[in-house]
């Protein structure tokens, strides 16, 4: 877990500092990450750790090497939820939840079909690893609500709008939905007799998520004007030079993080 923080770390810090709006989903993934680590060292909480951290790695790594093929410019090898995310950050051309919502969609319902088909639906046991996934969902929850301050906190006032209905429905039911269906997807992908039949189940993860994707940019677009009631960036990226360091204004389940680095207070 610790290499994983690593990297995005490595990803969120320069983007951050910059107030680059490629900063909203690696923090996101960094308070998921040392949030997974904190429950990981609850005994009990899952029944096959190295089950689960052998799926968080590569799950990971589907982000990481996304964002440093779409950074180097290899755009042949990102998906193409990963583009419409990474893009629209890099051209400001979406709130900061469309940011957020953006890079859930490619590693939610994109991704990490494609991470449990790889690491298996079975764990070290034999046996479905379904229950251990599902306990993700408890402490999914109980972020929610801390993410979504911090973020607005550190990078967009906007980002926990509570006058904004789909940004409240999407924070944790679409998320819990998403993540059944990424498993019904895997186990899609694992029963297809052939390759032919699984590159069909591999197109229509694809097609979903892009679909998403266009949504998404259509719902959360930036209004550029400011004579049609838009005021584009200016506001946000004047608050992001001002506040991107703050410590988080709550506690997360797992404590308080520093606002860079893997430290919890």
């Amino acid at each position: 877990m610790n290499a994983t923080l690593k990297e995005e770390l490595r990803v969120f810090t320069g983007n951050a500092q910059s107030c680059s709006h490629l900063a909203i989903f690696p923090l996101a993934y960094i308070r998921m990450t040392q949030t997974y680590g904190w429950t990981r060292d609850q005994p009990g909480y899952y029944s096959d750790v190295p089950y689960m951290n052998h799926m968080d790695a590569i799950f990971a790594r589907y982000y990481t090497d996304a964002y440093y093929n779409w950074a180097g410019g290899n755009r042949a090898g990102v998906p193409q939820a990963w583009l419409y995310a990474f893009d629209a950050a890099q051209n400001k051309t979406v709130t900061g939840a469309g940011d957020l919502f953006l890079g859930m969609n490619a590693h939610i319902n994109r991704d990490l079909p494609f991470v449990l088909y790889a690491s298996g639906l079975v764990n070290s046991s034999g046996v479905s690893g379904k229950a251990d996934y599902d306990a993700v969902e408890r402490w999914l929850n109980d972020d929610t609500a801390p993410l979504l301050a911090e973020e607005a906190q550190r990078f967009d006032p906007t980002i926990d709008d509570t006058t904004n209905p789909l940004v409240n429905y999407l924070t944790f039911q679409m998320v819990s939905a998403w993540r059944e269906g990424a498993w019904r997807n895997a186990e899609l992908l694992a029963a297809a007799p052939n390759d032919a039949a699984r590159a069909v189940v591999a197109q229509n993860i694809e097609n979903s998520s892009n679909v998403i994707a266009r949504n998404f940019l259509t719902s959360f677009a930036v209004n550029p004007l400011p004579l049609l009631g838009g005021g584009g960036n200016a506001a946000r990226d004047a608050y992001c030079a001002a506040h991107n360091g703050d410590t988080a204004p709550g506690p997360y389940p797992m404590g308080t993080p520093t606002p860079y680095g893997n430290k919890i207070n």
